[in-house]
This record gives C-alpha cells, sequence and structure tokens, in this order.
C-alpha cells in the first residue's frame, strides 16, 4: 500500500506516528504532506528512515491509496487546518487512517465524501466493544512477557518495543510487539489503543492482547504515559498490570528533567522511579528494571555515548540509545 502522511508544523518532533511508520512501517511512504517543510525530503531530516518528498498539501501529493494522519495532539483532537487535505484524499478514493480520539467516521462531511467515492475512515483509536474487566490471567502465557516503561510521555517506548523486537528477530527468535497506541497498531495493522479504552476494562484489553499474541518466543507490550505524569499515570497502570510483565525495560529521554507540558512536576530521580515501578508491578507480578533506553537525539556522539553511560548506573542495569546505537548483546541479554 503506498501512503501520504500528513504531519502539517510537527516534524519530526511531534509526528510520532508519522516517524514510527517511516522507521518501522511496511507501507511505502510516497510523500509526507507538511505546509512548513515543503520542498524537503524526509532525509534532510531524518537520514535513517524511508526517504519521501515533502509537500504542502494533499492535492500535491503523488497518487497513493491512503493518507495517514501522523500527529496525535495532546486530547487528540482534530485541527480543522487538516480538514482540506483530508477532504482532498477521500475525493481522490483514498482512504484515510487517523489515530484521534475525535473519530473521523463520526464527522458527516467525511462520512459522506468516503461513501461517495468509495473510500473508507480507519479510526486507530476505537476500541473493540466487548471489552472487559482483566482475569489476572496474562501471566500464564508460555511467552516472555517484556513490558517497555518511560519516565514521561515520548520517551521512546514504541520505538523501543519495536527496536528490541528487531534484535531478538536476529537472534532467531520469535518475538512480537503487543501495540497499546495508535503508532504501534498503524505500523502493525492489530491492537488497542489502551488510553481510548473504559478504565475498568483497560487492563484487560492489555491482557486480551496478551494472549492473542502469547504463541511468540517474547512478546515486547509498548508501554504508554508514565507512572509520575499527572495525566496519564492510569493508562500506565493499566498495561503494568495487565501486561503482568516478566521484565521491565525503561526508556527517558538525555535531558529531560521536568514532565513534558506540566513543567512545575520534576521526573524523580531515576534511582527512585525504577523502585517506583517495581513496587507498583510487584502485587502482580516480581518483574524488575532489567535495562534502559535512553532517546540521545538532542546531543553529540561523544556526549551521548556519556548520556548512556551515565544512565546505565543510575538504574544499575545495561543501557543504550537504540536508533543510535542498536540494542547489543549485553542488553537484550538482560531483557530475555
Amino acid at each position: 500500500m503506498a501512503v501520504a502522511i500528513l504531519t502539517h508544523d510537527a516534524f519530526p518532533d511531534r509526528a510520532k506516528t508519522a516517524v514510527g511508520l517511516l522507521r518501522y512501517g511496511d507501507r511505502a511512504v510516497h510523500a509526507l504532506v507538511d505546509r512548513e517543510r515543503a520542498g524537503q525530503r524526509v532525509n534532510d531530516t531524518l537520514p535513517d528512515v524511508q526517504d519521501a518528498p515533502i509537500v504542502a498539501s494533499m492535492a500535491d501529493a503523488p497518487e497513493v491509496d491512503a493518507l495517514v494522519i501522523g500527529i496525535s495532539p495532546i486530547g487528540g483532537e482534530f485541527d480543522e487546518s487538516w480538514r482540506e487535505d483530508v477532504r482532498t484524499a477521500l475525493e481522490r478514493g483514498c482512504d484515510v487512517y487517523a489515530g484521534l480520539h475525535d473519530f473521523l467516521a463520526d464527522d458527516e462531511e467525511f462520512a459522506r465524501l468516503a461513501e461517495e467515492h468509495d473510500a473508507e475512515l480507519h479510526d486507530l483509536r476505537k476500541p473493540p466493544e466487548d471489552l472487559t474487566v482483566a482475569a489476572g490471567t496474562a501471566g500464564d502465557v508460555d511467552a516472555t512477557v517484556v513490558t517497555t516503561v518511560g519516565t514521561d510521555c515520548s520517551t521512546g517506548k514504541m520505538t523501543a518495543s519495536f527496536e528490541i523486537r528487531d534484535a531478538a528477530r536476529e537472534r532467531g527468535l520469535d518475538a512480537a510487539v503487543v501495540p497499546t497506541g495508535q503508532t504501534g497498531i498503524a505500523i502493525t495493522g492489530w491492537g488497542i489503543v489502551i488510553d481510548r479504552v473504559i478504565a475498568d476494562y483497560a487492563a484487560g484489553a492489555v491482557e486480551r492482547l496478551v494472549e492473542e499474541a502469547q504463541t511468540a518466543d517474547l512478546l515486547v507490550v509498548e508501554g504508554q504515559g508514565a507512572l509520575a505524569h499527572p495525566a496519564y499515570s492510569g493508562v500506565t497502570t493499566s498495561i503494568l498490570h495487565g501486561s503482568v510483565p516478566d521484565a521491565l525495560v525503561m526508556c527517558h529521554e538525555a535531558g529531560r528533567e521536568a514532565i513534558h507540558g506540566y513543567e512545575s512536576f520534576d521526573i524523580p530521580p531515576l534511582s527512585e522511579y525504577v523502585d517506583i515501578y517495581e513496587r507498583l508491578a510487584a502485587p502482580i507480578s516480581d518483574a524488575s528494571v532489567v535495562a534502559g533506553m535512553l532517546n540521545t537525539r538532542h546531543l553529540d556522539d561523544g556526549a551521548a555515548a556519556d548520556a548512556v553511560a551515565g544512565y546505565s548506573d543510575a538504574l544499575d542495569a545495561p543501557a543504550t540509545d537504540p536508533v543510535r546505537h542498536g540494542v547489543p548483546d549485553e542488553v537484550l541479554d538482560a531483557i530475555l
């Protein structure tokens, strides 16, 4: 499938879905739609992902099968400045994929255009209707279950999950990511966006995903949010308890000291944060933080190496920047 990805004014730092698809997806990306960077190419900014031209609007995009909304702003709201691009895509007969809390299928104009032009609207955040509370059975699966956790939102939990999966596959293991967010679902084509699920059913939704994928040797459950986050700690707890992990991998961004968007809330010291996660997991599983993943994108090579070493010391566990340095044997061995 050939796609265009909408990233207006957000690429790359605030377009996590777009970056995930470019780095890990198997769809051919024929264009990014971003008015701020029109005329550039993806690799001008991100040299290590699939390349594509950047155009100002969907009207300038080449022929594709679908448009993907590659942004999910705080609150997951649809930005009206995107309307013309979605309208153009539907009028061209393109399907549209979005991971927003505002469902495109509920928009009267989009629903009408989709029907008129034989296109489909895919709201990735829409959960199944038959979810239930957790039964506490995810711990019974034969697979090794590893859950990525973080010090904040957007610290690399999704990226770490796919990098761990790929490193395990290179070693010959049957490994799978268990997607709990819209980006993971856009990449893999399955999963449940946990932050859209009724709170009572959230852990049960994670449990269902783990049990559905249990034939793999290794399941890497994609974490969301952070336990010390003033807004999103609930979904973090649901994933932590619903997945009943065997091990935890802590993700952090180098230099980040406060919760992004909530700067009056400091990120706890790393050793303390490890203890918070392990104590909250303890009633459900004996999982401990066995490895760390550090996002060093704002640092040069020398500073990045020093930061990873310091992070490893703070966690008392092996660590890496998985994008910059991959997942070395020492880290993968600790995870397994």
